[in-house]
């Protein structure tokens, strides 16, 4: 399975007519064949990043499927769609993503997944990571044996205001090559003013720990904030 994650530069004064007609026109649209659904809808925090920004995360059932999505947005049934939402937007990038061997989320049941979900917001970070030089499929590897593994199990795991959902590689030819997305879902929200106004305790940055073994493969990602849609097909 794949997974088609957009980000849309959103005109402000379109922000809400935006919504409405990905939710109402484009989701129910695109899932006309069983070949992809739209899963998230979610804002970037405003004060985390640039403005008007929405991100969207498409599941996609094979490379086969994304072809034909292609041509439905190219010349088919979702061109003129495509175009409406051009109205509301300045620009969209994309890229193609595949599921880490480890990540918990690998595939979906697309006939299970909804229109629209009804829910309160989620706030999720997503960490986008890029490994250094002749290091990506050692940072695979060591992200699950060693990252995830350590939020999941014992005490970190009760303690973190982070839980790993799912983490992804771009596709080759489909984004850039060394990039990993972690995705995180934010467990403890309030927890979240901690990561602005201190730095990292020391015991989290010794040896054995994530931050400090992780240097070997990686030093550079970016974060996000993420809040839902309440409409988002899934929370």
């Amino acid at each position: 399975m794949l997974f088609v994650h957009e980000v849309h530069a959103v005109a402000g004064r379109h922000e809400d007519a935006f919504e409405a007609r990905f939710r109402d026109e484009w989701s129910p649209a695109l899932a006309a064949d069983d070949d992809a659904r739209v899963c998230h809808f979610l804002h970037l925090a405003h004060g985390s990043g640039p403005s008007y920004r929405v991100i969207t995360v498409t599941a996609v059932a094979d490379g086969a499927a994304w072809g034909r999505l292609v041509d439905r947005i190219l010349q088919g049934d979702l061109a003129p769609l495509a175009s409406g939402l051009d109205e509301y937007r300045h620009d969209v990038t994309a890229k193609v993503l595949a599921p880490l061997p480890w990540s918990r989320l690998q595939t979906l049941d697309l006939d299970d997944v909804p229109l629209q979900g009804d829910h309160d917001p989620v706030l999720f970070m997503e960490d986008t990571v890029w490994p250094l030089e002749g290091q990506l499929e050692t940072y695979v590897e060591r992200s699950g044996a060693h990252y995830a593994d350590w939020m999941d199990t014992g005490e970190q795991a009760e303690t973190s205001l982070l839980a790993v959902e799912a983490a992804f590689r771009t596709v080759w030819g489909a984004g850039t090559r060394r990039e990993i997305v972690l995705w995180q879902r934010v467990t403890k929200p309030r927890w979240m003013s901690g990561l602005l106004i201190a730095e990292v305790p020391p015991e989290l940055k010794a040896p054995g720990t994530w931050m400090h073994d992780g240097l070997a493969v990686r030093d550079q990602w970016e974060s996000r904030i993420l809040r839902s849609a309440r409409w988002s097909p899934t929370p």
